[in-house]
C-alpha cells in the first residue's frame, strides 16, 4: 500500500531526528506546514550553536543564483561534520536545471535542503529525476477535508491531550485545511487547557470562538434529521451573519454531503463502519448519513444536488438579480426541505 502524505513525512522526519542524513533534499508542494516542520528540524539538530557560524547557510531562492548556489554547496565545513546549506522560497530560484551537475556528483559533507512551496516541481524533468535518484524527495501534499480531524487528533495526542470527534470535525469545518493555521489554533487552545484534557465543542466555542450550535455541521445535522425548525434557525444565523458564513462555502459542503448520500443509497451496506470505508469519513458522522438516507429517497437527492448546484450559481451573481446571501440560502433550504 502506498505511504500517505503524513507517513512519508514521518519517515523523513524520524531519519533527520536520528541524524540518518542524505546529501540533497527537495521538500516541495501545496502544504506549507510539512516543509517548515523539516527545514526547521534540520536548522535545530544538523550543527551545534558554534558550528552554525561558520557551516550553516540560508537563502531565499530571489537572491542567490544557482551558480552561486553550487559554488557554496561545494564548499567543505569547518570544525563540523557537516555543511547545512538551506534555499527557502525555493519556487523562486531561477535555472533550476543547472543544479543537475551538482546533484548528480553532490558533496558528501553538505546538506543542500531546497524548500519548494506552494506547488510541485516536475519529477520528469532531468533535475527531478536526478534529485529522486541521489537525495531525498517529498511532495508536501494538501490534505484532504476528510483527514483532518484525525490530523487534529493525532496532533493533540502527541502533545497529550485527545479530542472528541465533534470538536474535531468543528475545527475542521472552522479552520479548512491550511494546517499552519490549524496548529497555530490548536497551540492557543493547549496554552489554556491543562495537559491531558478531553477537548470538547464547549473548549472550542470557549476559546477558538466558534458556536457549537450555529455551524455548518449542525446545519447538516438538521437537514439531515429533516428538522425543519432547527434548520431554519441555523439557516437565519447564516445568513445574517453572511461573512462569517458566505453562501459559496456553505453550497459547497451541502454538495458533498448529498453526492456522500447517493453513494449511501448506492451502497449494499448499512454498516456505519464499512460505510466510513466507502463515504471516505469518519465514523462519527456515518449516523447522520444513514438517517438522511431513510428522509431523503435516491431521486430526491438527485433534485436536491441540481437545485444546490443552481444556488451555488446564484451565490455568483449568475441569474440573480439583487438577492442577498441569506435570502439565496433560505429558498434553497425551502427546496432542499420540501
Amino acid at each position: 500500500m502506498a505511504k500517505g502524505v503524513t507517513d512519508e513525512f514521518q519517515t523523513i522526519y524520524e531519519d533527520l531526528k536520528n541524524k540518518v542524513y542524505r546529501p540533497v533534499y527537495l521538500f516541495h508542494g501545496e502544504e506549507s506546514y510539512f516543509i517548515d516542520k523539516l527545514v526547521e528540524l534540520l536548522e535545530d539538530t544538523v550543527l551545534s550553536e558554534t558550528e552554525k557560524e561558520f557551516n550553516l547557510d540560508i537563502f531565499y531562492g530571489k537572491d542567490i543564483s544557482t551558480t552561486q548556489l553550487i559554488s557554496v554547496a561545494r564548499r567543505y565545513p569547518m570544525a563540523a561534520n557537516h555543511h547545512l546549506v538551506i534555499v527557502k522560497e525555493a519556487q523562486q530560484l531561477k535555472q533550476m536545471d543547472i543544479l543537475s551537475s551538482y546533484i548528480n556528483k553532490p558533496l558528501g559533507s553538505t546538506l543542500l535542503v531546497l524548500a519548494h512551496k506552494h506547488k510541485s516541481i516536475d519529477g520528469r524533468t532531468s533535475v527531478g529525476k536526478l534529485l529522486k535518484k541521489k537525495g531525498v524527495v517529498f511532495n508536501s501534499k494538501k490534505l484532504y477535508d476528510n483527514q483532518i480531524p484525525q490530523w487534529i487528533t493525532n496532533y493533540l495526542s502527541s502533545a497529550g491531550y485527545s479530542i472528541s470527534p465533534k470538536a474535531g470535525i468543528m475545527l475542521t469545518e472552522y479552520l479548512g485545511n491550511d494546517l499552519s493555521r490549524i496548529s497555530n489554533e490548536l497551540s492557543k487552545l493547549m496554552i489554556n487547557l491543562e495537559q491531558g484534557t478531553a477537548i470538547t465543542d464547549h473548549h472550542i466555542e470557549e476559546n477558538i470562538g466558534m458556536s457549537k450550535d450555529y455551524n455548518i455541521f449542525e446545519l447538516q445535522n438538521a437537514i439531515a434529521a429533516k428538522d425543519r425548525d432547527k434548520t431554519y434557525r441555523i439557516a437565519d444565523y447564516f445568513g445574517k451573519n453572511a461573512k462569517l458564513f458566505p453562501l459559496l462555502r456553505i453550497t459547497s459542503n451541502l454538495y458533498f454531503f448529498f453526492t456522500k448520500l447517493m453513494l449511501v443509497h448506492k451502497s449494499r451496506s448499512k454498516n456505519p463502519r464499512e460505510l466510513a470505508g466507502v463515504l471516505g469519513l469518519h465514523p462519527f458522522l456515518v449516523k447522520s448519513y444513514v438517517e438522511a438516507a431513510g428522509n431523503y429517497p435516491f431521486r430526491s437527492v438527485a433534485r436536491i444536488i441540481h437545485e444546490i448546484k443552481v444556488y451555488d450559481l446564484k451565490s455568483k451573481g449568475m441569474d440573480n438579480a439583487s438577492a442577498s446571501d441569506g435570502e439565496l440560502l433560505k429558498e434553497l433550504i425551502y427546496k432542499i426541505l420540501h
